[in-house]
């Protein structure tokens, strides 16, 4: 069982890696920018779609806004882009906004920060992928109706892919994401060639559609309100550019030089779709809607709607139709691979947290494959709760999202502004005073920029849900400070008083004994062999007949240790003996009690179930009797000699040492 269970591992996940290799576990450029720049290009897929879906509530009138808002999304984005390119060259260990606003503007700031993203990048999760089994829905319509556990399927598979380290996970996004790259340029170039070089009038399926206005009587504020929410919702393409902050330290030098390189580009290609998407659709006449069963009219009968992007294909490529289902693929597939940002950033912003005890310490460590396996298997399974809760809706979903990321954007760039002033106070230098005062320009801008948009989010989508987001952040924020106190308290416990160096004055050593075998034997030959003031071994007397036969064996034994009866009215063994280790310590305070208690070592899990469960419910109870030591005898039965030789041979390097030959001598 261990040996398929090894193999298995192996397998799915490769053979570990020393902890000496890290570093050649860095990424060139070509290779970090699918790692970490998936999620913000492939928001190409849904944010546009989703200022059309909010402005289809005032009819098809009020898409004549949607460029005007495309606009304004690629304007933030740009700004966020410049302004994080000063933050990776600022602060390059990897910290990210989280080691920024904890630097610059206090520890709250900086956990406020950490909550916040640990709650984007769980939505980036559930939102990709949800928007993966959208769209190729879009063309299969098996995949519609069964979105929820093939998006959980998905979650599943990214977080195995991630599991096998940092530079196979990239080398498994290259080419999915520089297809996505090149199949949506060529669909937009190609869109804009017919229509201003060939002179055809390309018509979207759905142009012809008559939208309904759920709400015809909006006022003008409602009107603005509708706006600011479509803007909100367009912001979806701008997460995912601070992965690139947290991830700095897995680029290759020099790193600071090339994270700012690969978050231009990523900038620039994401303006780019973005616009391209936004006007081509505008042109072509896509009509989507938040309700399709009431709002269009004029829809053949069992009409499905498809997504914008899979619309735009459908009219780009109508003589290729092929190419649908080529951009439909590689649409879904970066849609699941843009998860693979939120895996990469949330296991390392976890463990700089775990480091600052905020989380457990084991979201600290990395796994044999040198990832942070703790915190990828901690994502998955909160983005798989997600997903279920909210059926994979996209739209359902991306109300709960972007809210984290843009608290992240305020404060880190805060952060940074404050960062930029600190420095300024002491720097002499006219032309480094004049980067300064550039780099403190771009963020401040920033600062204002992201704080706006997070005003409009959270006005234009706490009731629709952001308000779920926001109370996680501050259980998350709660929990987060729980810990550190929990860990401070241990910390100043352990570290405040002042070890008096006093010595018990005797030791007191029990035997704990069911029947004269083996194990028995050997717990006291171990005991004796401590040399112990007080030895004795005691039993519990829960079957008359059986504890006279233990009495009388022992009687016949050549053993000079004495044994003692303890009586147990009502049957139990647990109690007992807590009552007569307490009496012994009662008795002499100053010495310390021993407890020996024998037990088996079995080689199969049903077997642990058969033995060793008293022993158990002993050792837990007698940890916690101040004065007391319990010491475990173990006795390796035959079935726990397979495992172990099993265990030392699928052991790394196993055979290379040597280890399976002097297992068999």
């Amino acid at each position: 069982m261990s040996k398929l269970s090894t193999a298995t591992k192996r397998l799915l996940l490769g053979r570990p890696f020393r902890s000496d290799t890290l570093g050649h576990d860095q990424l060139p450029k070509r290779i970090a920018l699918p790692v970490f720049a998936s999620d913000a290009l492939s928001s190409v897929a849904y944010a546009p779609e989703e200022i059309f879906l909010v402005l289809s509530v005032a009819g098809l009138s009020a898409y004549a806004f949607s460029p005007w808002i495309g606009l304004a999304v690629a304007v933030v984005l740009v700004i966020v882009v410049a302004s994080y390119r000063q933050n990776v060259r600022s602060y390059p260990s990897g910290g990210g906004d989280y080691e920024i606003a904890t630097k610059n503007l206090g520890a709250t700031a900086g956990l406020t920060v950490g909550s916040a993203l640990m709650v984007d990048y769980v939505l980036t999760v559930a939102v990709s992928l949800s928007s993966a089994a959208a769209n190729i829905g879009s063309a299969v319509p098996f995949v519609a109706e069964h979105k929820v556990p093939l998006a959980i399927a998905a979650i599943v598979v990214l977080a195995a892919v991630n599991l096998r380290g940092l530079r196979e996970s990239g080398k498994a996004l290259a080419f999915p994401t520089y297809a996505f790259v090149g199949c949506m340029m060529v669909m937009i170039v190609w869109g804009w060639v017919q229509i201003f070089v060939l002179g055809e009038d390309l018509r979207a399926e759905s142009a012809d559609f008559e939208l309904v206005a759920e709400q015809t009587d909006l006022t003008a504020i409602a009107f603005i309100f509708l706006l600011a929410r479509a803007f909100s919702s367009g912001c979806a393409a701008l997460t995912g550019v601070e992965a690139i902050s947290t991830g700095v330290p897995a680029f290759r030098k020099p790193r600071a030089r090339n994270a700012a390189t690969t978050l231009f580009l990523v900038g620039a290609i994401a303006v780019t779709l973005f616009l391209g998407v936004v006007f081509l659709a505008q042109r072509v006449g896509v009509v989507v809607a938040e309700n399709p069963a009431t709002q269009l009219r004029g829809a053949p009968e069992g009409y499905e709607q498809k997504t914008l992007v899979a619309q735009l294909a459908q009219t780009v490529f109508s003589d290729v139709p092929a190419a649908f289902f080529v951009m439909a693929v590689v649409t879904a597939v970066i849609l699941v691979f843009a998860a693979n940002t939120a895996y990469n950033g949330f296991p390392v912003l976890a463990s700089v947290l775990a480091q600052d005890r905020y989380l457990p310490r084991q979201l600290h460590t990395r796994g044999d494959r040198l990832a942070f396996s703790n915190g990828i298997l901690f994502l998955a399974g909160l983005a798989i709760v997600f997903v279920w809760l909210f059926d994979a809706e996209v739209t359902k979903l991306i109300q709960l999202y972007i809210v984290g990321v843009f608290v992240a954007f305020s404060l880190g760039q805060a952060g940074m502004v404050r960062h930029w002033t600190r420095y300024l106070a002491t720097e002499t230098d006219p032309a480094i005073r004049g980067r300064m005062q550039r780099s403190r320009l771009i963020n401040g801008i920033g600062f204002v920029a992201t704080t706006a948009v997070l005003l409009v989010v959270l006005v234009t989508k706490f009731t629709a849900g952001a308000w779920i987001a926001v109370v996680t952040m501050v259980a998350i924020f709660g929990v987060m400070k729980a810990i550190r106190r929990h860990y401070d308290s241990i910390t100043a416990e352990l570290e405040g008083a002042e070890w008096d160096g006093v010595l018990p004055s005797r030791t007191h050593s029990i035997v704990l004994v069911s029947t004269l075998h083996l194990p028995t034997l050997r717990a006291l030959a171990y005991a004796r062999a401590t040399r112990p003031d007080t030895l004795e071994a005691i039993t519990v007397n829960v079957d008359e007949e059986d504890t006279r036969k233990l009495v009388r064996e022992w009687e016949r034994s050549d053993l000079t240790v004495p044994l003692k009866v303890v009586e147990s009215p009502y049957r139990e063994i647990t109690r007992p003996v807590l009552d007569y280790v307490r009496r012994v310590r009662r008795d002499s305070p100053r010495d310390v009690v021993t407890v020996f208690i024998p037990e088996y070592v079995v080689g199969h899990w049903w077997e642990q179930i058969l033995h060793n469960q008293s022993a158990l419910r002993l050792k837990s109870r007698l940890l916690f009797q101040p004065g007391v030591m319990v010491t475990s005898v173990p006795w390796q039965l035959r079935s726990s000699a397979t495992v172990a030789r099993e265990r030392i041979d699928s052991a790394p390097g196993a055979v290379r040492r040597g280890l399976d030959k002097e297992e068999q001598q």
